[in-house]
């Protein structure tokens, strides 16, 4: 799919891999919604580095959780563009919680958590759907994690949410074939700001380290790294559809859970 002048929607886009894949779609001349929770600083400053390679682009608060945003912010960029070829369910969050402290977590937690991560992500998908499909054509790529497939990550509730969101990719992309290809990505540990602060520098360092150390490729993410491969399944592979690509360094190879706090 040639995404010059096409539209994406990049959810949670103010930062990290939203920021990088919505940069990385204004690059191959897509237009874009920049979608934001909290940050709206981080997703202007997204805005202009995207409008700074010449495509148009909105803004927009939006909670992923609640339906009638997913449906408001699909509905505004089909009105001002007339189409919607490309949707990255990137948006999350999460509690961080040793997994061993099954009291550290409450039916609330995996409420919000999977409203976010895994309903958000179906809710924002079935909003594009009647647009794509009018369109003849669309893309779907859910941001999932190795944590879904490993059973580790920040706490237990991430990681059944992140499984859930890759079942959920292979059940919509039986479901919407053939006018739209849904796949999902499984980053591993992702440098930046955002994991950091959620797992305190110590652990986030010594946790970078014996991951740089041990895993077969001797390396943790970036945001690029993980942009790269949205955009690969967004632009690049026609073919594919079902797909769930592992972006790790090889972590899920080694068997070894991360670092405990």
């Amino acid at each position: 799919m040639d995404l010059e002048a096409g539209v994406a929607i990049v959810t949670g886009s103010s930062s990290g891999v939203g920021a990088a894949t919505a940069r990385r779609l204004a690059e191959k001349g897509c237009h874009l919604v920049i979608n934001y929770a909290h940050n709206e600083e981080g997703a202007r400053v997204t805005q202009a580095a995207c409008e700074g390679f010449g495509v148009e682009t909105l803004v927009i608060k939006a909670d992923v959780s609640r339906d009638e945003d997913c449906r408001r912010m699909a509905a505004t960029a089909d009105e001002k563009w007339g189409r919607i070829d490309a949707l990255v369910n990137n948006a999350g969050t999460t509690k961080f919680c040793d997994h061993a402290n099954l009291d550290g977590l409450d039916a609330a937690d995996f409420q919000h958590i999977y409203g976010v991560n895994t309903v958000g992500a179906f809710q924002m998908t079935r909003a594009v759907v009647p647009a794509m499909q009018r369109g003849g054509r669309g893309s779907v790529v859910n941001v999932a994690s190795i944590a879904g497939v490993m059973g580790v990550g920040s706490s237990i509730a991430y990681a059944a949410s992140k499984g859930a969101m890759i079942t959920l990719g292979l059940s919509l992309a039986r479901a919407l074939g053939p006018e739209v290809r849904v796949n999902t990505v499984c980053p591993g540990f992702i440098q930046g700001d955002w994991l950091e602060q959620g797992m305190g520098s110590d652990t986030y360092a010594r946790t970078k380290a014996y991951l740089e150390k041990n895993t077969p490729l001797r390396l943790t993410t970036t945001p690029d790294n993980i942009a790269e491969a949205i955009v690969y399944f967004l632009g690049g592979a026609d073919v594919i559809t079902g797909e769930t690509l592992l972006l790790d360094g090889g972590h899920h190879l080694t068997q070894m859970p991360l670092a405990r706090r």
